[in-house]
């Protein structure tokens, strides 16, 4: 806890992380520096004043918050609070999202709309950072896709903007893999302003490929042109898994397997608006089976299961699944005996017509659902946060829900049975919807693969029962890959002049403790 130096409390330093771009790895950049930092027993807190994101989850209090500064907490060896991402925007539409302001549901706004308001939201923002310097030690502020859009950084909230606020340094973070990473950085930093690439303390290039010693031309070029230090060039790894933030990791999901092919296989229907593509993790890390996300119909008969994955804006997506013909592809693959399983948004478009009377994803209206299952389902508000622990017969796990509304079942039985809601004990309370021989299945938990037992229990159901599972679960499978990713980072970083930038050897306390 920051500092009583000469009796006198004094705001933790800010270590700034900004992109060239998106995706470029910010945000596991920043939660291995939440590790190191933490490891080195400092008390470290993650921040992102604005994050953009369908990939959310719920804190201990019930509040929602971006999945990313949720994993960086736990990099960090501290609970997640929703004062390290005070604003969640949640995309429906491509000019319009949903607004969530320290954890709850404000507005649905039109960029325009929103854009009118950052004043406010600024202040909003700078109040929940100074709360974490008040309890940190430090505190490691990611930005938002590219520091320098010269059209926004007018009225930007995330980057230079509140690295001024908290006088942090700041490192820039490169993507060599997408090709271009010299005009990356040099253009970033030539589309800045005198102060902004003094803030600037240098650079890290991530995602690289190949023999090193042959970039080492490029890194002193870099330097040479940059008037910066490159800290670091962090090789591609494949033996650390890590949550990722932006649905880059779906966007080209491989060749399906042929029809015939040994190796089993379990698809994915990618929809317009997926959300909370992490619940796939588990399935995907598993090497007796593939994983596909599908976005062009195609046969499904050799799939053993199909799942219709979370959505930010439910009747879109399952008016785009009828009018694409996924509908009656999934009807017929239904009918046939196949599995499916829909999760939160998925569940929803299950049924006979999910209603939305008060237009929450935007006009009122029905939308006529796939009938795959007895239910059906009004949006309406207040939404459901809450971290929520259940049991699938003799098996018990842990999992979230998000969502708006409310699902009637009509027939079939419930999936699971809801044992607490946020820490609260749950009196004949259900979940979900399982028919048709326990071959349609519906759920709004989020995570639920996290859990060993209930992985295997689906897998069972699948006819994928010989598949070895980890006991290791939840956190503390999650734990060892940040230690994984943290010992990567420190081998390929130069931690030790990252140290000595002034912004952090100026503070007594972190002298004291580095």
């Amino acid at each position: 806890m920051n500092h009583d130096v000469l009796g006198k409390k004094e705001k933790a330093p800010c270590l700034a992380i900004f992109g060239t771009g998106s995706e470029v790895g910010k945000s596991v950049v920043t939660a291995a520096f939440c590790r190191f930092f933490a490891d080195k027993g400092i008390r470290v807190a993650p921040f992102k004043a604005q994050n953009m994101s369908n990939n959310s989850g719920v804190t201990p209090e019930g509040l929602e918050m971006g999945r990313a500064q949720i994993v960086q907490a736990e990099a960090a060896r501290i609970p997640p609070n929703v004062d390290m991402n005070p604003i969640l925007l949640k995309p429906t539409t491509d000019v319009g999202s949903q607004v969530v302001i320290m954890g709850e549901v404000s507005e649905n706004s039109t960029a325009g709309e929103y854009h009118r308001k950052k004043s406010r939201l600024f202040s909003t923002a700078c109040a929940a950072l100074d709360r974490l310097r008040e309890k940190y030690d430090l505190v490691l502020m990611e930005g938002a896709g590219s520091c320098a859009e010269v059209n926004l950084m007018p009225h930007d909230i995330v980057n230079f903007r509140m690295a001024e606020y908290a006088d942090a340094s700041v490192i820039l973070v490169a993507d060599i893999h997408k090709g271009g990473v010299f005009a990356q950085l040099i253009g970033t930093m030539a589309c800045l302003g005198q102060e902004q690439r003094e803030r600037i303390a240098g650079f890290i290039v991530n995602r690289f490929r190949g023999d090193i010693r042959l970039f080492e031309d490029g890194i002193r070029w870099i330097e040479e042109k940059a008037g910066k230090k490159v800290f670091g060039v962090l090789p591609w790894y494949h033996h650390i898994h890590i949550e990722a933030e932006d649905s880059v990791v779906i966007e080209n999901p491989g060749k399906v397997s042929p029809e015939g092919k040994d190796n089993p296989a379990i698809a994915v229907i990618r929809i317009p608006h997926i959300s909370n593509f992490t619940d796939f993790g588990p399935l995907g890390c598993q090497k007796e089976f593939d994983l596909h996300f599908l976005e062009k119909v195609q046969n499904l008969s050799h799939f053993r299961a199909v799942v219709l994955p979370g959505s930010k804006n439910t009747r879109f997506d399952l008016n785009w699944i009828n009018e694409t013909g996924w509908g009656k592809m999934l009807r017929g693959y239904a009918d046939g005996g196949g599995h499916v399983l829909g999760i939160c948004g998925g569940y929803q478009m299950m049924g006979h017509y999910v209603d939305d009377p008060d237009g929450v994803e935007g006009h009122p209206g029905t939308t006529q659902g796939l009938s795959l299952l007895p239910i059906r389902t009004v949006l309406k508000a207040p939404k459901t946060t809450t971290l929520t622990k259940f049991s699938w017969g003799n098996v018990q796990g842990a999992g979230y829900e998000i969502h708006m509304g409310q699902t009637e079942r009509l027939g079939g039985n419930p999936m699971f049975k809801v044992l607490e809601r946020n820490n609260m004990p749950c009196k004949d309370c259900e979940d979900g919807c399982v028919a048709h021989d326990s071959k349609i299945m519906g759920t709004y938990i989020h995570g639920l693969f996290d859990t060993p037992g209930l992985k295997a229990c689906w897998l069972r159901s699948i006819g994928l029962g010989n598949v070895r599972i980890s006991e290791t679960q939840g956190l503390a499978a999650r734990d060892m890959e940040y230690d994984l990713l943290a010992a990567h980072f420190e081998k390929h970083v130069d931690l030790e002049r990252i140290l000595s930038l002034p912004q952090l050897k100026k503070d007594k306390y972190l002298r004291l403790k580095l």
